[in-house]
Parts: structure tokens; sequence; C-alpha cells
């Protein structure tokens, strides 16, 4: 028998498993890991204490878990896209910075907007230059770390750093390297060198490939640390969402996948690039392919804040928000806690609970929560319409559709259905996926769909009067949003 080995990296924890060539998971392996915020608006990780550390232990488990099969190939995948400046030999050079939740380059930002037209880059890169964006990151270490970017020799992300640490290679696939704003032609598929030298002369840009291709061979040296055979092929890899996406086979134009977790993720399928200034534009997964990706700052982050504010088990709380009716008895949410990404671009929007009264109590406070990340995917999704990507296959991952009342409130909202998979582990399936795919084997009934979630039209009816003071809360309380966003700062509490 032969096995597939994936491995992804996340924000809090590095998960692994072990697939066989019909798609069944035969082990698995987790890791927890802290996220570091030195000052308020940085989120780093450290490159070896974190994305090694947790690689090595995971492999390790994973292979001795292999029971005497034969390993046919690897495939990693990781929280993206970050940077992490590494010298000539993939040495890091300080903690990388990750994706959008790292807030620091705002000036940056404005100034690259300003020097190569908003609008440019919209077209040339196919997102905006938001927190999301590395080039802006990238300016800020020429500019604040001097010392560190005139060593530079390699710009990595998480997947990158481990593919490198196993074969050697320097190298990063089109997905990955879309995001890195506005150093990559999203049309050309290929980098932006012009722009790149603009903004990190004199740095060596990573060979691009795709996620399923094999860029090298485990070497003695990774093998001796981690247990993995010597030889043993490793593909580019990828940024977990896109991971996460094949591996419940949202692969084709027209199919979507929804992440409901710490935060909430949707990548949508394309055959063609669609800019659109409220939601980043990508490469796909595969050479056909492009995708629009939306984004929430928080969504389970909020439903735990509020656990933990009220006491008590998520399974008690998911029970009493069910009998509580559509509005949560007067109830309006904004889940922006720590800002808002896609398709609003705010780091400075802030949580609101609208309508409050003594009569309300927590399971009113948490359905009002649930209702209120429906309302901002039904926001994403309009945006995506917008910019002519509209999904005719949703599909449902994550930790947060468990228990069944998240999904039915978005289904209930959006009026669209969403299909459940067999299993929603997540990215290190997607990675198994790429791996296997690398090597030949059809994996298109791996992970197949069990379950749907079908909206009642009667809710849907009574929820759009509720969405539409939704946008309008925002507007109305931007200013005030905005003015308590620089108190926090002054006072060290940002997110």
């Amino acid at each position: 028998m032969t096995l597939f080995l994936g491995i992804d990296i996340g924000t809090s924890s590095s998960k692994g498993v072990l697939a066989d060539a019909d798609g069944t998971i035969v082990a698995r392996a987790e890791r927890a890991h802290e996220i570091s915020m030195p000052y308020p608006g940085w989120v780093e990780h450290d490159a070896e204490t974190v994305w090694w550390a947790d690689f090595v232990t995971l492999a390790r488990d994973l292979a001795g878990a292999a029971d005497g099969a034969s390993l046919g190939g690897l495939a990693v995948s990781g929280i993206g896209p970050c940077l992490l400046p590494a010298d000539a030999a993939g040495r890091p050079l300080r903690p990388a910075m990750l994706y959008g939740v790292d807030t620091r380059a705002g000036a940056e930002i404005a100034e690259l907007s300003a020097e190569f037209g908003a609008q440019a880059v919209l077209e040339r890169a196919g997102s905006p230059l938001t927190s999301q964006a590395v080039g802006p990151k990238a300016r800020w270490l020429a500019r604040h770390e001097p010392e560190v970017a005139a060593r530079t020799a390699m710009l990595l992300m998480a997947s990158s750093f481990l593919v490198h640490r196993l074969t050697g290679r320097y190298v990063l696939d089109h997905q990955s390297a879309s995001q890195c704003v506005p150093l990559y032609d999203l049309r050309a598929r290929a980098w932006a060198t012009d722009w790149a030298d603009q903004i990190v002369p004199g740095w060596s840009l990573p060979e691009l490939a795709w996620p399923t291709e094999v860029v090298g061979r485990v070497s003695a040296e990774a093998a001796s640390g981690t247990g993995l055979p010597v030889g043993l092929p490793v593909t580019t890899g990828t940024i977990d969402a896109w991971a996460e996406a094949a591996s419940v086979g949202v692969r084709a134009p027209g199919e979507a996948m929804i992440m409901y977790g710490t935060t909430l993720f949707i990548v949508q399928v394309l055959s063609d690039p669609r800019p659109h200034p409220g939601l980043w534009g990508t490469c796909g997964a595969w050479p056909d392919t492009y995708t629009l990706a939306a984004g929430m700052a928080t969504s389970g982050a909020v439903t735990d804040w509020l656990r933990r504010l009220v006491g008590g088990e998520f399974t008690d709380l998911v029970v009493a928000a069910a009998d509580v009716p559509v509005g949560s008895r007067g109830l309006l949410a904004l889940p922006y806690f720590a800002g808002e990404r896609t398709p609003l671009f705010d780091p400075d929007a802030r949580g609101v609970i609208a309508g409050l009264t003594l009569a309300h109590g927590r399971a009113e406070l948490y359905r009002a929560v649930l209702e209120g990340t429906a309302y901002g995917v039904r926001h994403n999704l309009a945006a995506m319409t917008e910019a002519g990507g509209q999904a005719a296959r949703l599909v449902a991952v994550g930790g947060g559709t468990k228990g069944g009342l998240w999904t039915q409130i978005v289904s209930d909202v959006t009026g669209l259905e969403q299909q459940l998979p067999a299993d929603t582990v997540g990215a290190c399936l997607g990675d198994a996926v790429l791996a296997a795919e690398a090597a030949g084997v059809d994996t298109s009934g791996w992970n197949p769909i069990v379950g749907t979630v079908r909206p009642y039209p009667e809710r849907t009816t009574k929820y759009e009067q509720y969405y539409r003071h939704y946008r309008d809360l925002y507007e109305r309380t931007t200013s005030i949003a905005h003015f308590l966003a620089a108190e926090h700062r002054r006072a060290g509490t940002a997110p």
C-alpha cells in the first residue's frame, strides 16, 4: 500500500494526515502553537520553533504510523501570504510577518497605492493593496529594519520555507505568489519584476511552480531529522485555504468553499481573472484556474470570545440559540471585533451589538453573533457576484460546520444550499490530495459529499430586512468605530 502525507501549518495549530490512494485517512496528528504579538498590529510566527518544529513532530508521528507502507509523496501548506526574510542559506532573519491579521504596514499600503496607482495595482495584480499583501510588508522591512532587509536573500512563506528545508529548492507556487501584491502579474502569471525592483531591490524572488508539481526530494539531512525516507517526492504546496478547497473537491469554475474557523474564508474558482476592489483575485491551485477570495477577520473567534464571557460550553449555547427566532429577538451584530477584511478592508472597524435590552440573554447574544457572520458571508458573496463570479456549488468546511446551527443560519441568510463533505480535517487532507495527484493518482472520489444544508425560504425573507440594516449599521457607525480604534491604539489594546 502507498500512502500520501499532507502537513499544514495553521495560525494556532498544525495538522497532518496520511491517506491511501483511495483517500482513506489512516493516521492523523496535530500540534498546537501560539502566535506572537509583540506590538499592536504585529502578528508573527517564529519559523524555527513553530513551522519547522511542528513539521518535524508531525512528520515523525505520521511516518511512524505508516507501519511499513511506502510513502508516495508529500505536500505541505501553510498560512499565507506571509513574509519570512531569510539569508542565502534559508536561515530566518526575523520572525515571519503573518497574513492580513498583521497590519503594521498601513503607511506603506497607502504609499505604494499612490506610487503605482490603486487601479493599476488592481488590474495587474488582481487584488488591491491591503494588509494581506506582501509588498507593503517588504517595504516596511526595508524602512524599519534595514539591516535585516540588506541581508535578505530569500522571500519565504510557510510552505516554501518547509520545501527549502526539505529539498534545498527555493520555489513558490503561483497561487501563493499571486498574493505577493504587487510583486506578481496575475495575467502574465509571472513576477512583476519592474515593480519588484522598486520595492525589494536586490532580492532574489523564488522560482515559480504549480502546487502539484514535484519540485524536489527529501534530502539525507532532512530525512535524519524528520524520520521521512530519503528521496521522498515533495510538491510545491500552497496556502492553506486553497489546500482546504482541494480537500473537498472545489477546483472547477463555478465552485466555492466556505471555511468556518477562527476566521472565515471563501474561495471561489474562476476560469479567468475578475478583479474586484473588495476582494482578492489570485491564481488557482491548478494551471487553468483563477480564484476570487474573501476573508472575515473574525468568526469563530467572536463566538469563542462570547462563550468565555458568558460561560458554558458551545453545545449548550448552540442548543439555546437554536430556540431563538430569526433576528435574535431584535438584536443585530457587526462581527468586526478585529477590524474587517473583505469587502470592507477596514482594520479600524469594530464590533457592534445593537438593540440590547435587559430581556436579552446569552442565547440571543450567541445567535446574533452567528447571524452577524452570516450577513458578512452574504456581503462577500454579493461582491463575488458583482465581479461576475456567481457560485453554482458551495461546499462548507471547518470546525464551525459541527452542530449544524451556524451553517443553517448562513444558508437561511444567503438563500443558498451548502454541501457537507465526509471529512473536514482541513488543509492537510488537501495536501495529501496534491501529493497524490503529483504521483498520478485519481483523487476525484476522495472525501465525498454526505449532506446538504438547505435554506428555509420563509427565514430568508425575514432575514432580508436584517441584512439591509446590517449594511446600514456599519455605514452609520464607521466614524465612531474609527475614533474608538484610535483610542484602542493609544491604550495599547488594538487587535
